[in-house]
């Protein structure tokens, strides 16, 4: 059913918290430095709105584009283009259930999620080829690692689960391993084909610049008040006014600023850290392999990346974030703790800097159920896409059009089958203790893994 929010026609809403991503991000400051942004000035008329240039909004507004290539769209975005959310995952395109969805028993229910995301790479890459991104995609699948007991276990539960399903898996034990991560620090690794790697900063942009013509991207264009006037939405930023016939929300966390999914979502701040790129002499020392991606079999611990340009990065630690934002302090924190991890796993490149710490915003919910379809008259939106969100919000992005247009498919019936509704939680104080008390003890359950 709708998430409805209602308000009068003349009444416009407030957006009270804006994206505020530290500016630390190795993903997009390792890139050229982009070109001047397309600020929304003025007042722009279109038949559609699209909210966020994130992963799902980039799909939304594409497919919009071309089922109604005589129409306006706009796609507006708070921050430049592959500096939120989808600029700061650790580019991982993953084809199979994953975390929430990984947990479930339905297997019918899983195996759609992988047609799902398998369609979403595909449509990804048929992007990347025929507009040459430049974005290290490489299919060279996803490692998942154990350390101790408790990840063998969940590790032997994804093999179960794969097995069940017929899909391809190799097994390398903690030697065979260490060829190839350059790191004896797992018992247990299995090693998956389907997913890809990227650098996700990168991807976006390569997105964005090749948007079809009738699509008029802004940038650094926050909405801070939104609402109806004249049977028509007003959407209005710093500097000018988007009117539109409907709006998609692609906005995930940041949804109830516009009045929709109040008490549903969790925002979840994950952090990274990236090293400077290994030099020769590192290289030496330095006994595995290039362009590699390992994910934890516990959920709580560490994901490693290899990157093509030979830097590697940890990604730890995870904060609940009610205003979307964490200090200066709380990063230097956050470092500390990815050194740590990082030692443990390369001892002999316990001298490589990093020179990227950063956090970004996820959204979580407490089933790990999705949103997706009608949240009001005249909108749209897919939401809680649980930290999965380059697949998901791709695939869901695309659809999410489709729904909006009135069309029908087998894969728009897939997605809704595989959505719902997140379940309400307790307001703050009691959530935010409830949440922050929560993740302090996954991470001392799972410490051995981290």
């Amino acid at each position: 059913m709708p998430c409805r929010h209602t308000w009068m026609e003349t009444n416009m809403m407030k957006i009270r918290q804006l994206p505020n991503d530290d500016n630390s991000c190795g993903w997009y400051h390792t890139l050229p430095p982009p070109g001047p942004s397309r600020v929304l000035t003025g007042r722009v008329k279109a038949h559609r709105v699209v909210v966020g240039a994130g992963f799902t909004g980039l799909a939304c507004a594409r497919r919009l584009a071309q089922l109604c290539p005589d129409d306006q769209i706009v796609l507006v975005d708070a921050q430049p283009i592959g500096y939120g959310t989808s600029g700061r995952n650790m580019g991982f395109a993953i084809d199979l259930p994953h975390k929430g969805d990984l947990a479930s028993d339905d297997m019918d229910r899983k195996l759609t999620i992988m047609r799902l995301n398998r369609q979403a790479i595909a449509q990804l890459e048929e992007i990347v080829t025929s507009h040459r991104i430049d974005c290290q995609w490489s299919h060279a699948g996803k490692f998942q690692g154990a350390v101790g007991e408790r990840g063998v276990g969940f590790l032997e539960q994804f093999e179960a689960m794969l097995r069940d399903v017929g899909e391809p898996y190799t097994v390398y034990d903690r030697q065979q391993a260490s060829e190839i991560l350059g790191t004896t620090f797992y018992e247990r690794v299995v090693h998956t084909p389907g997913s890809v790697l990227m650098q996700p900063a990168a991807l976006v942009r390569g997105l964005a610049r090749s948007l079809p013509e009738n699509v008029m991207l802004f940038e650094n264009s926050p909405v801070v008040r939104f609402g109806r006037h004249d049977g028509s939405f007003q959407l209005e930023t710093r500097h000018g006014l988007v009117t539109a016939e409907q709006v998609l929300m692609c906005t995930d966390a940041f949804t109830p600023e516009f009045g929709y999914m109040s008490l549903r979502m969790l925002p979840i701040m994950t952090f990274a850290s990236m090293t400077a790129p290994l030099s020769p002499e590192d290289q030496r020392a330095y006994s595995g392999t290039y362009d590699w991606g390992l994910t934890p079999a516990d959920h709580a611990g560490t994901t490693v990346r290899m990157t093509q340009d030979k830097r590697l990065l940890i990604r730890n630690t995870y904060d609940y974030v009610p205003k979307y934002h964490v200090g200066s302090e709380r990063l230097s924190e956050v470092r500390q703790e990815h050194r740590d991890a990082f030692i443990k796993r390369f001892p002999a490149l316990a001298h490589v800097p990093f020179e990227y710490t950063w956090g970004g915003v996820t959204n979580l919910s407490r089933d790990f159920s999705t949103f997706f379809g009608k949240v009001d008259e005249g909108v749209f939106g897919s939401f809680c896409h649980n930290g999965v969100g380059v697949a998901r919000g791709t695939i869901s992005g695309k659809l999410l059009a489709d729904l909006a247009l009135g069309a029908s498919s087998k894969e728009l019936a897939d997605m809704q089958k595989v959505s719902g509704m997140p379940p309400r939680n307790p307001p703050d104080p009691f959530l935010g203790i409830g949440v922050r008390s929560r993740l302090k003890i996954a991470s001392w359950i799972s410490r051995n893994e981290i």
